[in-house]
């Protein structure tokens, strides 16, 4: 990156387990959303993901107890107050009993209202919601899908974790389908979903079986980046023009796609704790195209991709 440019001369995204900051210039605004858009004002805004409340095991984390209020306690002593937070799935480790699932639910919302935040936002994963089809989480948190507008920017939440089966599901299609019809074609759309929309390794679950079919009702559509969650490590796709970018997990990482014979969540290094869990900058000036992404670890320092 340019070091002469100014924070506000280009849009970046900060990820802590994935957090992410959105920043641009409002002058910009014309030329960052594309013509007939209204300008949009500077924000930014935090994602977390896959903090997994309930998760025991010392092989994988021995702190599992303690890493969501230690990212609470990040969150509340950033220097810029987020304008929003949204936690993109597996809120909470998955049980076959409905009175532990809620337990588990009301403990995670219990530790995360002490957030100090104006406005968070939830969505499940497959561990809060496969097991009962959503029902537990909408008694605490509502909606599964949803839509938000804030400052020029529309957000579009999909709930692709809530079927067992891991789809969409034609309603949801269809709702999407309808207020997609809505936006501009040149309109800045945001996307959370839990698992990828596209086909990562479907061998070990990181797909949508329909996600195709919302990436053909997003393809119209000139300015469209995705963030989910699910595969607990930091990850970069492209579908023609539009961006995926995965978020690391807060409770433990997972190794990469196919790189061994099981899913199983990296070993925890004891010599370098909280090691696959840390901070993300994205930046990316208004007359470029890529983002510039900057590493942070959870005990400082940063590497540049």
């Amino acid at each position: 990156m340019d070091k002469s440019w100014s924070r506000r001369d280009f849009l970046t995204l900060v990820g802590m387990g994935g957090v992410v900051l959105v920043s641009g210039c409002t002058s910009l605004g014309q030329s960052l959303q594309g013509g007939g858009q209204a300008a949009a004002e500077d924000f930014f805004f935090v994602q977390l993901s896959d903090t997994h409340w309930g998760f025991e095991g010392a092989v994988a984390n021995p702190d599992a107890a303690g890493t969501l209020p230690k990212a609470v306690a990040a969150v509340n002593a950033l220097e810029q107050v987020p304008d929003f937070l949204i936690f993109t799935g597996d809120l909470t480790h998955t049980t076959d009993d409905p009175r532990e699932r809620r337990r588990r639910l009301a403990q995670f919302k219990e530790i995360v209202s002490q957030l100090k935040v104006p406005v968070v936002h939830f969505m499940p994963g497959e561990h809060d919601a496969a097991l009962d089809n959503g029902k537990a989480f909408s008694e605490f948190f509502g909606a599964t899908h949803y839509t938000f507008d804030h400052k020029g920017v529309h957000f579009i939440v999909l709930d692709n974790v809530s079927d067992p089966s891991a789809r969409i599901g034609e309603a949801q299609l269809q709702w999407l389908a309808a207020d997609l019809a809505k936006q501009d074609k040149n309109a800045r759309i945001v996307v959370f979903t839990h698992r990828p929309l596209f086909d990562l390794y479907p061998q070990w679950d990181w797909a949508t079986r329909d996600g195709d079919a919302a990436l053909a009702l997003l393809m119209p559509y000139q300015n469209v980046t995705v963030f989910y969650g699910h595969i607990h490590q930091e990850h970069h796709f492209r579908t023609a023009h539009i961006e995926h970018h995965a978020a690391k997990s807060l409770i433990f990482a997972l190794p990469a796609p196919g790189s061994q014979p099981k899913r199983l969540p990296v070993p925890w290094d004891a010599a370098a704790p909280y090691r696959g869990l840390g901070w993300r900058e994205v930046a990316k000036a208004h007359s470029q195209k890529n983002y510039l992404l900057t590493e942070m670890a959870v005990t400082g320092g940063a590497t540049h991709v």
